[in-house]
C-alpha cells in the first residue's frame, strides 16, 4: 500500500508542477522533457541496469551455490547466529539466510555494490522461502531491507575515485566522514526497525553492537594515521583484494570438500537469469516514476523549501547547496551521483559544499530502488512499514551527516 501511494504521488506531483511551470513560467518544453525522460528511463532500466546486472548475478549466484554445497554459508551462519538470531528472530538458528545476509553486508561494507546485489537477492529469496504470506513482506525481510538501504560502507571507493577525477588535492579527506555518516544511518535503521518489531534488546545484542562499533572506530582511527597516498592505496586495494580472496577461497574450499565446483557454479548461475526477468517490471516502474519526479523540478522546489525553513530557524545554511544529493539519494543512485559531481564542479571538490555532498552520498543508499529490486525479485506487493522505516533512517543519517560535516570540514 505504501509503495503504491508513493508511486502515484511521484506522477501527480510531477504533473502538477509541470502545469504550474507551463502557465506561470511559460516553459513550453516541460511536457516534452517529462515524456522524453519516461522513455529514456524505461530504456535505461533494462539496458543500463538489468542487462549489465545479469552477468554479475550469474557469476556470484554460481559462487554462492558452491559455498552452500561446501557448507561455508552454514558455518558462517552458525558463527554469527547469536547476533543474527536477535535481529532476525523469525529466521531459524544456523539458517543459510544468515550467512547470505552477512555476505551482502560484507560486500556493501567493502564498497563492492556489484557483488552485494547478487548476495542480497539470494538472501531475500531465502527469507521468502520462510515467509508464510508470499505477497506481504515479513519482519525479517523488512529488517534486512532497511539495514541494506542504510548503506553501511567502510571503504567509500567510488566517492574517492570521483573526487580524484574532479582534481581534488585531498580525495581521501572524506573517508572518515562518509564512514561515520553511514554507521549512524545503520544504527538508526537497527533501532527504528527493532523498536517497531519489538526485538529483544538483551546483553548479547548490545554487546555485539558495541563490538562492531568498536571495530569500526578502530578502522577509522587506523585510517587517520595514514598519509593521503596510503589512504588512496588502502581504499583502492583492500576491498577488491578482499573480494578476490573470497572468490578464490570459495572455489578452493569447494574443491577441498569434493564439490563438483564447475557443475555447482553452473547450477547456481542459471538462477541469475530468472531473477533478472522478475525484477525488470519493478525496476522500470519505479525508475520511470523517479525520473519524472526529478525532471519536473520537484527536487529543486523541495530543496529551496527546506533551505528557506532552515534559514527561518536561524541555523547556518552553508550546507544547503549540497542538500540535493541527500534528497535524491533515496530515489536514485545515478541522480545523486550526478548532483554530487555538479556540487564539486560548482564549488570545488575540496570546498565545504563539495565535501558535504560526498558525505551525503556516502551516508545512505537508494531506498526506493532497493525496495523495488529486492521485493520485486520475490513478488512482494505489500511492503508494510519498509518505506517509512527506511526513509526515517535516511533522514536521521542526513542530520548526522550535516553535523559530521560541520565538525570535520567547516
Amino acid at each position: 500500500m505504501a509503495l503504491n501511494i508513493v508511486w502515484i504521488c511521484f506522477f501527480i506531483i510531477a504533473f502538477v508542477i509541470a502545469i504550474i511551470r507551463f502557465f506561470v513560467d511559460h516553459d513550453t518544453t516541460i511536457f516534452k522533457t517529462l515524456v522524453d525522460g519516461m522513455f529514456d528511463s524505461a530504456k535505461s532500466s533494462v539496458m543500463d541496469i538489468a542487462l549489465p546486472l545479469t552477468g554479475t548475478m550469474a557469476f556470484f549466484l554460481g559462487l554462492m551455490n558452491i559455498a552452500e554445497k561446501a557448507g561455508a554459508i552454514q558455518k558462517l551462519a552458525k558463527w554469527l547466529s547469536p547476533f543474527m538470531q536477535r535481529l532476525f528472530p523469525e529466521v531459524p538458528a544456523n539458517h543459510p539466510a544468515h550467512g547470505e545476509m552477512v555476505m551482502n553486508f560484507s560486500a556493501n561494507m567493502l564498497g563492492l555494490d556489484n557483488a552485494a546485489t547478487p548476495f542480497g537477492l539470494k538472501a531475500m529469496q531465502s527469507l521468502q522461502n520462510l515467509n508464510t504470506d508470499k505477497t506481504t513482506a515479513s519482519n525479517a525481510q523488512i529488517m534486512f531491507l532497511v539495514l541494506h538501504t542504510s548503506g553501511l560502507t567502510l571503504i567509500p571507493l567510488s566517492i574517492i575515485a570521483y573526487r580524484i577525477s574532479k582534481g581534488s588535492a585531498e580525495p581521501t579527506s572524506v573517508f572518515a566522514a562518509c564512514v561515520a555518516g553511514t554507521v549512524c544511518t545503520t544504527l538508526a535503521a537497527i533501532f527504528i526497525t527493532g523498536i517497531k518489531q519489538k526485538i529483544k534488546w538483551d546483553a548479547v545484542l548490545i554487546s555485539w553492537l558495541l563490538c562492531i562499533s568498536a571495530a569500526i572506530a578502530g578502522l577509522l582511527w587506523y585510517i587517520t594515521t595514514l598519509s593521503n597516498d596510503q589512504k588512496n592505496i588502502f581504499s583502492n586495494v583492500s576491498g577488491n583484494l578482499t573480494l578476490l580472496i573470497i572468490v578464490i577461497a570459495i572455489i578452493a574450499g569447494g574443491a577441498y570438500k569434493k564439490v563438483p565446483v564447475f557443475d555447482a557454479f553452473i547450477d547456481g548461475a542459471k538462477e541469475g537469469f530468472a531473477v533478472i526477468i522478475k525484477i525488470i517490471p519493478y525496476l522500470v516502474g519505479m525508475l520511470v516514476a523517479i525520473r519524472v519526479f526529478r525532471d519536473s523540478g520537484a527536487l529543486g522546489y523541495l530543496t529551496n523549501g527546506i533551505g528557506f525553513m532552515i534559514q527561518l530557524l536561524g541555523f547556518n545554511t552553508d550546507f544547503v547547496p549540497a542538500l540535493p544529493v541527500a534528497i535524491m539519494k533515496p530515489f536514485s543512485g545515478a541522480g545523486s551521483r550526478a548532483l554530487m559531481l555538479d556540487a564539486m564542479q560548482a564549488y570545488g571538490p575540496d570546498s565545504f559544499v563539495g565535501k558535504t555532498a560526498c558525505t551525503f552520498m556516502g551516508s545512505a543508499d537508494t531506498t526506493f530502488y532497493i525496495i523495488a529490486l529486492y521485493f520485486g525479485s520475490v513478488g512482494i506487493k505489500k511492503v508494510r512499514y519498509a518505506v517509512w522505516a527506511g526513509l526515517f533512517a535516511d533522514i536521521i543519517g542526513v542530520i548526522f551527516a550535516i553535523i559530521i560535516s560541520y565538525i570535520s570540514f567547516h
